[in-house]
């Protein structure tokens, strides 16, 4: 078996590196860290690729793919040019499998696909010359429900607040797609500040303590650009969402711990 399908893991206290080679890295992002620099952030604000320039200080680290900063979860990147473009295309071709969890309002149907196509998303600032009125372009992503609670709080003119663990596989990339998508359908991501709905963050913060973004990016599955291995890597939940997963009753159906396999 190539070196490159041993799945070696670095343990490191800045980062949590599920998994790395001499061709890429995979990160378990924390909810809260940007991926670059930004705008929208302070000069020095905390984000991943000055973490990864720290560790690979002779090396250029290139963005495969982005995570929002209030989602948490794995993300690729690559330590070469060649690698990057590999990993790129495949995400253009649509041959890389992501796999997220996210809490939404309501009890969402057992299983289905949500096709509906997204405009751009523009940042009138970092982008001032996008064309707003650019076309929708299609996104699709497939959902299924793992569990469900309903928690005895009042919300609005309802006497119970109820709340779905769903599993989301998107097909496309769209900026907030799973976000936009589950609102389309009536069932906002708790903590969601642009996509979701006040009442209900405000519960999951003065009642559960949850102050972010339900939304987890727990694997990602795709080739080994070098050696043809497919690789699966998992990230946990993390201590915090198990915590709270547990207070609502859920022990199961989305890993605790980060795991890498082959097939």
């Amino acid at each position: 078996m190539p070196a490159v399908c041993e799945f070696p893991v670095s343990d490191t206290a800045s980062l949590e590196i599920l998994y790395e080679d001499e061709y890429l890295v995979a990160v378990n992002k924390p909810a809260g860290l940007l991926v670059h620099p930004s705008w929208i952030a302070p000069a020095r604000t905390p984000n991943l690729a000055a973490q990864l320039k720290l560790r690979y200080p002779n090396e250029t680290v290139h963005t495969v793919h982005r995570l929002d900063r209030a989602t948490s979860g794995v993300i690729l990147f690559a330590r070469n040019k060649a690698v990057a473009h590999s990993l790129q295309q495949q995400f253009a071709e649509r041959q890389v499998q992501k796999t997220y969890l996210c809490v939404v309002r309501g009890w969402a149907d057992e299983e289905g696909v949500i096709d509906y196509a997204l405009k751009p998303i523009h940042d009138k600032i970092a982008e001032p010359h996008a064309n707003p009125d650019k076309e929708a372009q299609d996104a699709v992503s497939a959902y299924r429900r793992i569990a469900k609670v309903a928690l005895p709080i009042p919300v609005g003119r309802y006497p119970e607040a109820r709340y779905s663990l769903v599993e989301v596989k998107p097909t496309t990339g769209r900026k907030h797609q799973i976000r936009r998508h589950m609102k389309h359908i009536l069932h906002p991501i708790v903590g969601d500040t642009k996509h979701g709905e006040g009442r209900h963050n405000r519960l999951f913060r003065e009642h559960l303590d949850s102050h972010r973004l339900l939304l987890m990016a727990v694997g990602i599955e795709f080739e080994h650009p070098v050696s043809g291995c497919r690789l699966n890597i998992q990230a946990g939940v993390g201590d915090d969402v198990r915590e709270l997963f547990e207070r609502l009753g859920w022990r199961e159906g989305y890993p605790v711990t980060a795991a890498v396999a082959q097939r």
